[in-house]
């Protein structure tokens, strides 16, 4: 297929040419935040923009009310064409400035005279930036109510499962008994801590942009000055004298500003300054790691060999297109694989604090598909995550399976600490190595071959054996752990 048979083919289809409707992303496709960070909700956002900080200088006497309002009235996604916006951003590098032309063009088409209102004293970086912690906060709000969700249903299971051992296992091996609760508990910290990062982020690290043209937001203290700050507008006689005190005004602009959007008031202008965006990138990429870090123990643990977990079934989901007889974890998959590239996205975004002079040209265009992208996998993410901690079914007769097949091995830790005071450390760790490899193969069980080893003399009964190599029993503090880490509120 040719590349122009190719740009007309989605169209061809019924669908808008170039639309990324997530085909190649699935763990994000259908989410509540791929819609929320979508082309037409970031356009929304920066109208949203505009029409607060019309509605601010408002407040403050330097924009007629009734322009404040028209603008804020007509400042709607579905009045601009959007397809029109990305391509004329080829001729400028962001999108605003196509923006500001469109919306004058809507608002003259009502009220010439609000028409000259629209973006006062703004400049583009202030909208995109403002549109883009608008867009971040309310993506943040639907992450941060799935993972309330899910650290919800893994309490769920830490609580039923406090005390259901299974076999912990470290590089890979069985190592020494755990619980299922533990396990389950350890999930739910990690995504408390994750919403812990994102609050924070939430709550006062996602300001307002307002700096104007180079961050001294001159050119908003000059149409204060020609517009009449305090109260009287250009139609209350016309050129004022401008702010008394320049940076009063400023303060209450911006405090305006932010009042109007819901966002943060910020100690500076930060069109280089990319502080908000480098911390939001890192609450995302931890974000996405604890997930991640839930999917790849469902993956293990869902091995057929395994088999001490199960995803939630659902009709036609995890089936092969080669091997009918699979139902492969796709839950966990969709989790693991957002969680290895918001990471990636996480350090371009991190990088781009890296920002010349007043503005960057390139860094600040950088983060935009890094962050839309980091933002919708993470949110993708978390969405996915509230079905499979929901649906989860623990196999504890399975766990209990595999803590046996080592025939007690799995508690060497244990019998040798017991052992130790009666033979002595060195003489108890070799009695129980030489032990452990004739167990292994022979297949006969540990305390069998314990109760009958000369060594040992019938300083204790078979039944005494039987019940110190029991993994059941040899969980430690598993259970108090639990209960405390439940305790903790979310």
């Amino acid at each position: 297929m040719s590349p122009a048979d190719t740009a007309g083919y989605g169209a061809h289809q019924g669908h808008g040419p170039l639309t990324d409707a997530g085909l190649l992303s699935p763990v994000r496709a259908g989410t509540p935040a791929e819609e929320a960070v979508s082309d037409l909700a970031w356009l929304q956002a920066m109208l949203d923009a505009e029409a607060a900080l019309a509605r601010a200088q408002a407040g403050l006497g330097t924009l007629p009310a009734a322009a404040a309002a028209t603008i804020t009235r007509l400042a709607r996604a579905e009045n601009l064409d959007l397809r029109q916006l990305a391509l004329a951003a080829r001729e400028t590098a962001n999108p605003v400035v196509g923006l500001v032309q469109a919306l004058t063009r809507v608002v003259a088409a009502e009220d010439a005279q609000a028409a000259e209102y629209v973006h006062r004293g703004s400049t583009s970086q202030d909208i995109l930036d403002t549109g883009a912690m608008l867009v971040a906060a309310r993506t943040l709000r639907l992450i941060r109510a799935d993972l309330a969700r899910t650290a919800a249903a893994l309490g769920r299971l830490a609580g039923e499962h406090r005390d259901t051992a299974m076999a912990g296992r470290t590089l890979a091996l069985q190592a020494v008994p755990t619980t299922f609760g533990l396990k389950a508990a350890g999930w739910r910290q990690l995504l408390l801590d994750a919403d812990e990062r994102l609050a924070r982020v939430a709550d006062g690290g996602l300001p307002v942009a307002l700096g104007g043209a180079a961050g001294t937001l001159a050119g908003y203290l000059e149409y204060a000055r020609i517009d009449g700050a305090d109260g009287a507008g250009p139609a209350d006689g016309g050129q004022q004298d401008g702010p008394r005190d320049p940076g009063a005004y400023l303060d209450r602009l911006v405090g305006a500003f932010a009042a109007e959007t819901g966002l943060a008031r910020p100690v500076l202008p930060w069109h280089a300054l990319r502080t908000p965006i480098a911390d939001l990138a890192a609450a995302l990429a931890f974000t996405a790691g604890a997930l991640g870090k839930i999917a790849v123990d469902v993956q293990n643990l869902s091995r057929t060999e395994v088999g001490e977990v199960a995803e939630p079934a659902a009709a036609g989901r995890g089936s092969s297109s080669a091997m009918p007889h699979k139902r492969n974890p796709v839950l966990s998959t969709l989790l693991r694989s957002a969680a290895l590239q918001v990471p990636v996205l996480a350090t371009g975004l991190v990088q781009c604090l890296v920002s010349e002079d007043e503005r960057s040209a390139g860094a600040w265009h950088a983060e935009w598909q890094l962050l839309r992208e980091a933002l919708r996998l993470v949110g993708g993410a978390a969405h996915t995550a509230v079905e499979l901690a929901e649906g989860l079914t623990p196999r504890p007769e399975r766990m209990r399976e595999n803590l046996l097949l080592t025939g007690s091995q799995v508690v060497s830790e244990r019998i040798a600490a017991v052992l130790a005071p009666e033979l002595g450390k060195v003489r108890a760790k070799q009695l129980l190595t030489e032990v452990s490899a004739e167990a292994e193969a022979s297949g006969r069980p540990l305390p069998e071959l314990l109760a009958e080893h000369p060594g040992l003399d019938g300083r204790w009964s078979t039944q005494e054996l039987a019940e110190l190599c029991d993994p059941g029993t040899y969980t430690g503090g598993a259970g108090p752990l639990v209960d405390g880490a439940l305790a903790r509120r979310h």
